[in-house]
């Protein structure tokens, strides 16, 4: 409930600091004096965008703070999903800058005002003259029949399979625009697939059978080097071997005498063996070296294919080509098992479209179930209000579309006279009767729902006599099990209140200040007193008020 609110630098409101109680709480207060600027400071606490013309002195902060508590309404789960500290005492604050910028905190935690309202609309609702028409809308009308007939963990397990099923379509769609799109492609991709598999890519050939073509196609010189290699190094008359062999037994013989001579023998010794190496390895590779026509053929065709692969997929390398065929292949598998995911994916929406009708039949069936409590309530609470021959006539419509609520539509029909036709509310009912519909219907959700604080704004306009007293006494039955408020000009309904709060101007400082009293029980005499016969009120008037508030 609200427990205290402080105003700073807004509209006729200097500063102003109150604290609150539950119970009824009654605000009176001539017109003009300033009730409609407490509204607009805690419509700034519930959210409403700020207008800097609303601010006192355009070159001070203006600020405005609401102190909650929340203990008993378990709301904690609202702060961990926002990211909010909890506090049993929640401070909302809102500030608007000389600059024309607002602000707006959660206990000292700066949010935006789409998360303030999310919080605000939990913790207080101020229900004013023009919010009547909220009657006619068909979301509030479905939040009364829903809260009568206990559709809350209904209706929260089949929002969250509706954005399931909504996702699940999604991504449905998307399958679908993504077969369409690669049906068109596959022809050509399975083509660029197979040709790559084709010749049959492993990484490093492309240089391996450049050398073996370069080779093969060359074998007659090579031939002809290796042999003249060969004999040059193993003839027994110049061979290169054959004289190095000798030079090495001639410095044999000389290795014993000096250092150098042992040195200049072991490089002669050192380059025999290599050459020994290198001649065995020419003689390895006449062995090795064949004349092959049909192998140079081969070698070539497949260069061909290559070269002609690179040039069409605009590579240099065969690592390149493999990197593409792979990336095909992927493409192609992938076409080839959208069915599979399409049909996965329309099984997953039935299976939910099933669970979302079986759970939109119970929400239906609940609610038709709570229609006869619904008219019962309203025409009983009607008929106390002055409207015995009100009556309503609620019906529902089941479709095939899953809507935010369920699969229903809903009508409120409404007749206000007997014998009267049923017709649509904002065409049936009169501003006041709407009033007291709106107050029948609040007071009913008291009853289901956890609302810390309402707030009436005026709701008894257009009211008097006797209905003013049965309104009084439906405000006071809900304030036995929440916080209420109401702005109100008849003395019939403030005499009721638990506390009484009076709204004036004063002149201070030649400037006009609008301040709110707590009044006393002598001072609550004299206002209740001035409502019922002016300022100039008479003794009558005043023993009136005396009876009114006893």
């Amino acid at each position: 409930m609200l427990t205290n609110l402080s105003i700073k630098n807004y509209a006729l409101i200097d500063y102003l600091n109150v604290g609150f109680n539950s119970g009824l709480t009654i605000i009176t207060g001539e017109t003009g004096a300033g009730k409609s600027i407490l509204l607009g400071g805690l419509s700034l606490i519930l959210g409403k965008r700020a207008d800097l013309s609303n601010v006192k002195d355009n070159s001070k902060k203006c600020v405005i703070e609401a102190t909650f508590d929340i203990a008993k309404y378990n709301l904690k789960p609202i702060f961990d999903v926002e990211d909010l500290d909890y506090e049993p005492q929640t401070i909302i604050r809102r500030e608007i800058l000389p600059s024309g910028k607002s602000r707006a905190f959660v206990n000292d935690t700066p949010v935006n005002l789409e998360h303030l309202k999310l919080l605000s609309e939990r913790l207080i609702d101020i229900h004013s003259q023009h919010q009547t028409l909220q009657l006619t809308d068909d979301s509030f009308q479905f939040q009364v029949i829903d809260a009568l007939a206990g559709n809350e963990n209904f209706l929260s397990d089949y929002q969250i399979l509706l954005q399931q099923f909504k996702t699940l379509n999604k991504e449905l769609n998307r399958l679908l625009s993504q077969k369409n799109n690669a049906i068109k492609e596959l022809d050509y991709h399975t083509f660029l697939l197979n040709e790559l598999e084709e010749a049959q890519l492993i990484s490093g050939e492309l240089e391996l059978l450049e050398s073996e073509y370069d080779t093969l196609s060359n074998i007659e010189d090579i031939k002809e080097a290796l042999a003249l290699s060969h004999n040059l190094m193993a003839n027994d008359d110049i061979g290169i071997l054959t004289h190095l062999t000798e030079i090495k037994n001639q410095l044999s013989k000389l290795q014993s005498y000096a250092l150098p001579y042992k040195q200049v023998y072991e490089r002669v010794n050192s380059t025999l063996i290599e050459l020994d190496d290198i001649f065995s390895e020419i003689e390895t590779l006449q062995l090795d070296l064949e004349v092959d026509p049909n192998r140079l053929e081969q070698v070539n065709s497949k260069l061909l294919v290559l070269n002609n692969l690179l040039k069409k997929h605009a590579v240099s390398t065969v690592e390149e080509l493999i990197v593409i065929r792979d990336e095909l292949a992927d493409k192609v598998f992938e076409t080839e098992n959208l069915d599979i995911k399409i049909t996965k994916a329309e099984a997953m929406i039935a299976s939910t479209s099933n669970k979302l009708k079986h759970l939109a039949n119970q929400i239906h069936e609940s609610r038709i179930k709570a229609i006869p409590e619904l008219n019962q309530q309203l025409e009983t609470i009607l008929t106390a209000l002055g409207m015995p021959n009100a009556k309503f006539n609620i019906q529902i419509q089941e479709s095939e579309t899953f809507l935010s609520n369920g699969t229903d539509h809903l009508q409120f029909l409404f007749s206000a006279n007997k014998g009267g036709k049923f017709n649509e509310l904002k065409k049936a009912a009169s501003g006041g009767e709407l009033s007291r519909i709106m107050l029948a219907i609040k007071f009913i959700l008291s009853k289901y729902l956890q609302l810390p604080t309402i707030m009436f704004d005026e709701i008894d306009t257009g009211v008097s006599g006797e209905i003013s007293n049965k309104m009084a006494a439906i405000m006071q039955q809900m304030s036995k099990t929440m916080q209420v408020f109401t702005i109100t000009h008849l003395p019939q309904i403030a005499a009721k209140g638990d506390i009484h709060f009076k709204v004036y101007k004063s002149d201070i400082n030649n400037s006009t200040e609008t301040q709110l009293k707590l009044l006393s029980e002598d001072e609550r005499i004299v206002e209740i007193a001035q409502m019922l016969g002016g300022l100039n009120h008479s003794n009558s008037a005043l023993e009136h008020a005396k009876q009114l508030l006893n």
